[in-house]
């Protein structure tokens, strides 16, 4: 990147545009189908329109993690039906496949200070809680690495409808490396431990809204 033009900046910008407008066609979009795109604890508070056959729209799943649904009868499996009912092109399934690509997305984000993907995918406030974390890491001169080693288990544990606001609460157990290093390469927090994390992630959209989009508007840890 020294003494030339900064290509590689601009290639990063292309990808990660292309990455944001894939998700937003992922957990929520017209068409009857999902595509998840390719998004540990972050601080706590944390769409185009696509055309094609449904084989090339069929979900695919970001991993192999255990998918979990609420039975059908609960108050959450009432809520997800209640929602379908609005949106026909929500199916949990899907959702979870789109939620874990957010996640990805989200976690790889904010551990790269990267303010633009972060602004696409959260909510105003939550992104707030998120920038001044990610300002607070720039000052002190430190940075963040986290690595999603491997995803156990993406459960949705709740959703609402309040006349067209919808919330789903998901639970994501994962395998992750969190450190955090000084100026001089020290750990001030963290180690490169594999270890096991439990977030659970709140996704609201208005479901009378054209942007199709779910916006992150809460973490907290399991």
């Amino acid at each position: 990147m020294q003494g030339g033009f900064p290509i590689d900046l601009i290639l990063f910008a292309m990808v990660a545009a292309f990455l944001v407008l894939r998700l937003r066609g992922v957990l929520g979009k017209r068409t009857g189908y999902e595509r998840p795109p390719q998004a540990p604890g972050v601080p706590e508070a944390r769409a185009a329109r696509v055309e094609g056959t449904a084989e090339d729209l069929a979900p695919a799943r970001v991993s192999g993690a255990r998918r979990s649904l609420p039975a059908s009868q609960s108050p959450a499996g009432q809520a997800l039906a209640q929602i379908a009912g609005i949106d026909p092109s929500f199916e949990p399934n899907g959702f979870l496949d789109g939620a874990e690509g957010a996640f990805r997305m989200v976690v790889g984000a904010f551990a790269q200070g990267d303010r633009q993907t972060l602004r696409a995918l959260l909510s105003d406030e939550t992104y707030g809680g998120f920038e001044q974390a990610v300002a607070g890491r720039e000052t002190a001169g430190e940075s963040q690495r986290t690595e999603v080693r491997s995803m156990h288990e993406i459960a949705i544990e709740g959703a609402e409808l309040r006349g067209t606001i919808a919330d789903v609460i998901v639970r994501f157990v994962s395998d992750q490396v969190n450190m955090t290093t000084g100026r001089g390469g020290e750990i001030v927090a963290g180690s490169d431990a594999i270890t096991e994390v439990i977030d659970i992630w709140t996704f609201q959209r208005d479901l009378s809204a054209k942007d199709p989009t779910w916006k992150l508007m809460a973490t907290r840890s399991g």
